[in-house]
């Protein structure tokens, strides 16, 4: 019989008291990652021994070792150290690995780092995990900005770099935990926050997830492992809104363009950058906020990071001080500089979604002539979304197709960057199609004119033309 929500509660309790109690070496494998890395320096920061490899040294590794870790490269068996307890993995990481199986041959508690943050996690008093198809790094980002400008020092876990903590990870006090929840791989399953944020809901991930439904059903199982004195913060408009918050022992607050929503925003106004102001309505409350990010969508997000905040009582200066002055992580609606009379601005968009939202923003940024070039990410989310993907960037003047990131995958399934090109082409926008970065960068700098926006749009590495070209002034 499949255990209930409160029985999986209080096995994770048991499983973190135990785990504080015993875990003291720690090997992580491919410590050099931007999110192990930030875990393995926390386990150092306890006062933990912590070991780890990964392919070839680094800045990050250079660090940790000065903090005390022992790294071994590249991976190998005789990395692990003999007085090794917990062994930490990511999804990355594949079975015939060298450490892994060494680790498997000896007994060797293995865990994912989904798993091992999770645990980590329940240590802290108040923790707040933000989930959803699109805006987690950004809400996240909102979320902790609040918390440091109310001098709250909270430790910090976010999928983007957040300059004003220097990086993606942040060690602060053992009462709040700010971190991004990914619901790839069902990874977010591990985690058991005081406060969950749903933010939206759409299709994707389908090399993963069967359907809609599936990744419904999904969400559902991350917020039934919210507490029953804890709360989901999720938003009203998402469909399917009953099956993910149904049935649910925590209390639900709501946010959204839904009138019935708990939280809302009203007047919204635009600066001459596209920067929102609004009235945030909650119940009789009424209160100004001013966004130091473009975008209607960044409104929505800041509904979620304004609940959650009231949850955890944050006075309104501080609050409005917080999302005022957070201008955005890396890779977010980033301004990267200006080349040639032109603006290159770079976004790490890639769902149809995500597309026209950020062209939205655009469209409000001052501008002549809108130029995209995007990269599309994984052959089965182009697959999948083929026609959503056109039909979203037709809100830009020009398009530039690249060739297709393939992240993990290896097998196209007919997909590529000119096929994009055909269909975007078909409903009539201007659009090309270059096999590399080089002929784009050519044809950027013979094409484009002053006052013109670029905005380089992908989760690759579509990020290097835009200061490739930058370089060159």
């Amino acid at each position: 019989m499949k255990p209930s929500a409160v029985e999986e509660t209080a096995k994770a309790d048991q499983y973190y008291r135990a785990g504080r109690d015993i875990m003291n070496n720690i090997h992580f494998i491919g410590i050099g990652g931007i999110s192990m890395s930030g875990i393995a320096e926390l386990m150092l920061s306890e006062g933990k021994k912590v070991s780890g490899s990964d392919s070839r040294e680094s800045q990050i590794t250079k660090r940790l070792e000065e903090l005390g870790a022992k790294i071994g490269y590249p991976q190998k068996a005789e990395n692990i150290p003999e007085d090794t307890e917990t062994v930490v993995v990511t999804a990355a990481i594949h079975e015939d690995n060298p450490e892994l199986k060494e680790a498997r041959r000896r007994g060797l508690d293995v865990r994912t780092r989904a798993d091992f943050l999770g645990q980590i996690m329940r240590g802290y008093d108040i923790p707040v995990a933000v989930a959803g198809t699109h805006g987690k790094t950004t809400t996240t980002a909102m979320v902790s900005k609040i918390l440091l400008a109310a001098g709250m020092d909270p430790t910090i876990s976010i999928g983007g770099m957040l300059r004003d903590i220097g990086g993606n990870f942040r060690i602060g006090s053992r009462k709040y935990f700010v971190m991004e929840a990914c619901e790839y791989t069902n990874s977010y399953h591990s985690f058991y926050p005081g406060i969950g944020i749903i933010l939206n809901i759409e299709e994707d991930h389908l090399d993963f997830f069967k359907d809609i439904e599936d990744i419904r059903l999904s969400f559902h199982k991350y917020a039934l492992n919210i507490p029953d004195d804890g709360v989901l913060i999720i938003n009203k408009d998402i469909e399917g809104f009953d099956v993910v918050a149904g049935g649910l022992k925590c209390r639900v607050v709501t946010f959204g363009s839904d009138p019935s929503s708990d939280y809302r925003a009203e007047h919204i106004t635009y600066d001459e950058y596209a920067r929102p102001s609004f009235e945030v309505v909650h119940g009789e409350e009424r209160r100004k906020i001013s966004l130091g990010v473009c975008g209607e969508h960044n409104v929505i997000n800041a509904l979620a990071a304004i609940a959650a905040s009231d949850e955890m009582k944050i006075r309104y200066e501080y609050l409005a001080d917080g999302l005022k002055s957070y201008t955005g992580t890396d890779r977010r609606f980033e301004i990267k500089g200006t080349v040639k009379g032109f603006t290159v601005i770079d976004d790490y968009a890639h769902h149809p979604t995500e597309i026209r939202a950020t062209l939205s923003t655009a469209a409000k940024y001052p501008h002549h002539e809108l130029w995209v070039v995007f990269q599309p990410h994984t052959y089965t989310r182009t697959r999948a979304l083929l026609d959503e993907f056109a039909d979203a960037l037709t809100l830009a003047d020009h398009v530039i197709c690249a060739e297709i990131y393939a992240a993990r995958e290896t097998d196209t399934l007919g997909m590529s960057g000119d096929l994009l090109r055909e269909k975007i082409s078909e409903k009539g926008t201007d659009c090309y199609y270059f096999p590399t970065f080089g002929e784009i960068e050519n044809f950027i700098e013979k094409t484009l004119t002053d006052n013109d926006l670029l905005i380089t749009m992908g989760a690759g590495d579509v990020v290097k033309i835009g200061e490739e070209l930058l370089e060159k002034v």
